[in-house]
């Protein structure tokens, strides 16, 4: 049964659904529906003191065809068989597309993950939040590693094949998110600045961050004049959408086309970007941990380049320097890189500061992506300790 929110959130209303994978629903109001198949049982899983059990049989659980662990408590080992099951609108093809098309792009999808949808996060207020104030929120290298982790997956070459490891990703990631959901109204940081949410991480909430990500990216390939085919880009979108289904999304709020999503991120993402001293602090701690790349040297230009891709506007929200040195410079001479890249324009054009903005960020999404491999995904059993 969905779960109404008290007051201090306005009411639900009635939400079109034309446009969705579903093509009907029952249009209920996303922000009042949350995980009813997954959250039941994580709260049992954590009422029951279960979770350190759970999580060291999910640890031997890494690929999509591999049968799950012994060791589950009943009730978790039943809701995850189902979930691990793809819907049956996924199209293998366009799963493949999707493979090859990050694999070409790969330079763009990692910075634009890291440096675009990583720092917009902290603009998301409700999604800052929930971070900062679960376990999580305490060491976020791990945290980072651990979204790492999604994006790495998602593009993987395997992802959703059998020898893949995207489904296992999914599957814990709605885990993580229905035990998040039975913690967090329990902190009382969370609480006094939930803005009366009662119930983190409603649907609406994900594809929120779910716009922060495939939509926030095909839109900057757009604007940088990636050449993108067609089919590259249906697959695009269709991995993103068969990830929504796997994150426990109903299927109503999946948008079916790319119009159809810009139209929705205009909605309900474009509108909530905001500043909070939670986001505030996560951006620090993010670039910070860029930072270790080259000792700080790096930040500057991380600065710079994460304004070129966010605007200023966000980047006034999360706290990114000025930057005046790096910023008009990566304005002029990241489109011509990309050209370049892309055979559109021949090598004397590009000025000699592109290079050394391509060797950070080439650094950047190398160290994005192995932060992401071998992490284990686990269960949290707790909040963000005071």
């Amino acid at each position: 049964m969905d779960r109404a929110v008290s007051s201090g959130v306005r009411a639900p209303r009635s939400r079109p659904i034309g446009g969705s994978v579903a093509g009907k629903g029952a249009g209920v109001d996303p922000d009042w529906v949350w995980d009813e198949e997954a959250d039941p049982v994580l709260a049992a899983v954590i009422e029951r003191g279960d979770v350190a059990k759970a999580n060291e049989a999910l640890r031997k659980w890494t690929r999509n065809d591999q049968p799950l662990p012994a060791g589950l408590p009943t009730d978790l080992r039943d809701f995850m068989e189902k979930a691990r099951q793809l819907p049956a609108w996924a199209d293998r093809d366009k799963l493949a597309a999707a493979a090859r098309f990050t694999t070409k792009k790969g330079i763009y999808t990692g910075a634009l993950y890291g440096l675009g949808s990583g720092l917009l996060s902290t603009a998301i207020p409700r999604e800052a939040r929930a971070v900062y104030y679960s376990k999580g929120g305490a060491d976020m290298k791990d945290r980072i590693a651990k979204t790492a982790q999604l994006g790495y997956d998602v593009g993987d070459l395997d992802a959703y094949q059998p020898q893949g490891g995207m489904i296992v990703t999914a599957v814990k990631t709605r885990l993580v998110h229905a035990a998040v959901r039975h913690l967090l109204p329990q902190s009382p940081g969370w609480t006094r600045t939930s803005g009366g949410q009662t119930i983190p991480i409603s649907q609406a909430d994900i594809m929120v961050t779910w716009h922060s990500l495939a939509t926030f990216v095909m839109r900057k390939l757009k604007e940088w004049k990636v050449p993108i085919t067609t089919t590259e880009s249906d697959g695009y979108l269709h991995v993103w959408q068969v990830t929504a289904h796997m994150l426990g999304v109903r299927d109503e709020y999946i948008p079916a086309t790319w119009d159809a999503a810009d139209a929705q991120s205009r909605q309900v993402l474009d509108p909530i970007l905001a500043s909070t001293p939670e986001g505030t602090e996560l951006t620090d701690v993010l670039l910070d941990i860029v930072a270790e790349l080259d000792a700080g040297l790096t930040r500057p230009l991380i600065n710079g380049f994460a304004r070129y891709t966010l605007g200023d506007r966000t980047g006034d929200l999360i706290g990114l320097d000025r930057e005046p040195f790096w910023k008009p410079l990566i304005s002029t001479a990241w489109p011509l890189l990309v050209a370049f890249r892309e055979g559109l324009i021949p090598l004397p054009l590009i000025p000699q500061a592109a290079w050394t903005v391509e060797e950070a960020l080439r650094k950047f999404v190398l160290l994005f992506l192995s932060e992401g491999r071998g992490i284990h995904l686990e269960i949290p059993d707790t909040n963000r300790p005071s």
